[in-house]
């Protein structure tokens, strides 16, 4: 089983363990949560461990293990990007499973189980074309202030929307056409989403330009930016005039 095999595996059986959870009726709202995060998050680190020993691995749910930062391979996972739309039992919350490569997102799955899908690295589709009027995808609860800004600068409609991976595969799919993200986030918020995004073609970086790096000591990632290609010196020209 090639690494973007056994991703989209991986990310497939982990939402449907995160959907037999949530419909045993036996937890609700945040107990939900923590549930679904527990029992993914087992499932995914001992089956990568048992699959691929040789790389490292860094995971949401786990204590973090240092010894990956000597390693060129490493899996980088978010059991359930979305817990709390997890736990509301709406459909945009994702599992992603992605492996950096010399620090570069380079193969990984988000699932978004809630609707039944799999995006994967091996097997990407065309984006449909934008339309006239582009579309940005901003946190439900707390849009990030400089995506709003930027969203009046180009006169793009705001589509709140619920977890990273969620707003990330909603461009890939042509459901959005922009993701600028400042609040700040971890590795495995993006990782995943950041490999399928850049196998569909679309542009993934800081909102700087500058490139996203994983595997660091610091897990931390300020900002991202994913768009369409042709609409990326734009938002980065705006991000920056913005910014002065």
């Amino acid at each position: 089983m090639t690494d973007a095999e056994l991703a989209a595996h991986l990310a497939g059986i982990a939402g449907k363990i995160l959907l037999e959870v949530r419909a045993s009726a036996m937890f609700e709202g945040k107990a939900l949560g923590n549930a679904g995060d527990e029992t993914a998050n087992q499932f995914l680190c001992h089956a990568l461990r048992s699959q691929r020993p040789g790389d490292g691995l860094l995971s949401e749910e786990e204590k973090d293990n240092p010894a990956r930062l000597d390693r060129e391979r490493v899996w980088i996972v978010d059991p359930v990007d979305g817990t709390r739309e997890y736990g509301e039992e709406r459909t945009d919350w994702a599992v992603h499973v992605g492996l950096a490569i010399g620090g570069e997102a380079q193969i990984g799955a988000v699932a978004l189980p809630g609707l039944g899908l799999v995006l994967r690295t091996d097997r990407p589709n065309e984006v449909p074309t934008a339309p006239e009027t582009l579309r940005m995808v901003v946190s439900r609860t707390r849009p990030a202030k400089e995506a709003v800004a930027v969203a009046e600068a180009i006169g793009a409609e705001l589509v709140p929307m619920g977890s990273a991976g969620a707003k990330a595969m909603a461009v890939v799919r042509g459901e959005a056409d922009i993701y600028l993200h400042s609040g700040g986030q971890y590795e495995w918020d993006s990782c995943a989403p950041v490999a399928v995004a850049k196998a569909h073609g679309l542009h993934c970086s800081r909102i700087d330009g500058s490139p996203l790096v994983y595997n660091r000591a610091d897990t931390y990632m300020p900002d991202l930016l994913i768009c369409r290609a042709d609409h990326s010196d734009m938002v980065l020209e705006r991000i920056a005039q913005l910014s002065a």
